[in-house]
């Protein structure tokens, strides 16, 4: 048969742990303070009949038998813890306060023979009750024997009642904490309840739910914060997959259009001879590989807002900025611009080298893209004076305008002097993302003014914090 939830929870099992712990504890104290008291006792009890002993023996070897005789009537009389027998050489009572004999003399006794016994007596409501004594029987220089023994029934009944005591107390602990294990596993159960109706929720599709977080700051407290913090986590990053989903089969609807056109163009003009099949084919492999990069850069823009925080690493961003420099510097005078790097070193920051060289390879391919032949592109990686991190390229093109600097930064956005150049629009949007994704920010002002008629070119800063 199964149990109750209630008893199978951790606390409770938790609580008989702890009570048979308990128990078996003071069953161990228990048996320690009923041992030590008893030998105590015994100790004490065996103390006082040494010294009656000690004093009757003296009145035997200085008086004899008859004034040890008359000692033991008159202790008999006045009465006292002490029981007495006295025995002649031929083992006949000669004097007696007990009805039996607890010890029989035998001819091999050793000079002291200690024994525990039980005898009967007379409570005052004249009852007869049995009661506890420890005496000794010593043998005498004429052969006599004398057997003193002390009453202990009264520290018996003591130690009886403390080990009643205890019993009691370790019982009453043990119903106390099974009680209190039980309270405390129902009191657990509540609130354990409060997260598994969550956890049931969310398993059902519901992302809105919430933990309760009471405020008392206790461990539940952190675990209801904690599964808060991890399902709002989850529901930012299922919205940004969903708005992920949806911006890219809208943003590449356009792209897919404008490519089907361009076929079919290309299919008519083909079969009416005007360009060649192979040409054809040619053009749709071209728009093929446009769409493709316009889906990856889409795609990596959606991965970055989806992540919020991507794997990072901590380098030297000059080492990056020098890489990019060499790279693009060949493709700069290939279409007769000049090109020139300023390159801070010790530049730490904390970041995902891949996304930002990436980003840097935006700007700079914007740059030398859209500046005409016999202009300038610089690229720049300094420390800003608030220790922050900056990357600028900066052209001698035709520019961004005031009114259209924020709009460039969302995709598929393309100004009219860009519209002859090849792109998609999604070039400094990959730049913005990767800039949020590093808790950064992308800066677009004036470049440095008409060169050769033409500008007054662009200054594009990515701006990233240090690594810490």
């Amino acid at each position: 048969m199964k149990l109750p939830s209630l008893f199978r929870r951790t606390p409770f099992r938790l609580t008989l742990m702890f009570v048979a712990l308990f128990a078996a504890a003071a069953s161990a104290v228990l048996a320690y303070v009923y041992v030590a008291s008893a030998s105590e006792a015994r100790a004490r009890a065996e103390a006082d009949v040494r010294r009656e002993v000690g004093v009757l023996t003296a009145i035997y070897r200085e008086r004899g038998l008859n004034p040890l005789n008359q000692a033991l009537v008159e202790r008999i009389l006045r009465g006292g813890p002490y029981l007495y027998i006295l025995l002649d050489a031929e083992g006949e009572p000669v004097t007696r306060s007990l009805n039996i004999t607890p010890v029989e003399p035998r001819p091999d006794d050793p000079p002291e023979r200690w024994e525990a016994f039980r005898f009967t007596d007379t409570d005052e409501a004249g009852r007869i009750i049995r009661r506890q004594a420890l005496g000794v029987m010593v043998r005498l220089q004429g052969g006599e024997l004398l057997f003193v023994a002390e009453d202990i029934g009264d520290t018996e009944a003591y130690l009886d009642r403390l080990t009643q005591a205890l019993w009691g107390a370790m019982l009453l602990v043990v119903v106390l904490g099974l009680g209190g294990g039980l309270l405390i596993s129902r009191n657990l159960e509540r609130s354990m309840s409060r997260f598994n109706t969550v956890v049931a929720a969310v398993k059902g599709g519901d992302l809105k739910a919430r933990a309760e977080v009471r405020g008392s700051g206790d461990e539940l407290d952190e675990l209801g914060a904690g599964l808060n913090g991890m399902l709002d986590r989850l529901e930012a990053s299922m919205a940004s997959i969903r708005h992920a989903g949806d911006a890219i089969a809208h943003d590449l609807r356009s792209p897919l259009t404008r490519m089907r056109a361009k076929l079919e163009v290309a299919l008519i003009d083909a079969e009416a001879g005007r360009i060649d099949a192979n040409d054809a084919l040619q053009m749709a492999l071209a728009e093929a590989d446009e769409l493709l990069k316009t889906f990856n850069t889409v795609l990596a823009i959606a991965r970055l807002q989806a992540s919020r925080e991507p794997q990072t690493e901590v380098f030297d961003a000059a080492d990056l900025a020098g890489d990019m420099a060499e790279l693009y510097e060949p493709a700069a005078e290939d279409k007769g611009l000049e090109f020139d790097s300023e390159i801070h070193r010790g530049l730490m920051i904390r970041a995902n080298r891949p996304f930002l060289a990436q980003a840097l390879a935006n700007l700079i391919d914007n740059a030398i893209k859209y500046t005409p032949p016999g202009g300038a592109v610089m690229l720049r990686a300094r420390r800003r004076s608030s220790g922050q991190v900056e990357f600028s390229v900066t052209d001698t093109g035709p520019g961004v305008p005031d009114a259209d600097r924020a709009r460039v930064l969302d995709r598929f956005v393309r100004l009219e002097n860009s519209r002859t150049e090849p792109g998609s629009g999604l070039g400094l949007s990959l730049v913005a993302a990767v800039a949020e994704a590093h808790k950064g920010r992308i800066y677009l002002d004036e470049g440095p003014g008409v060169v050769d008629d033409t500008g007054p070119g662009l200054r594009v800063a990515l701006v990233l914090p240090p690594a810490e």
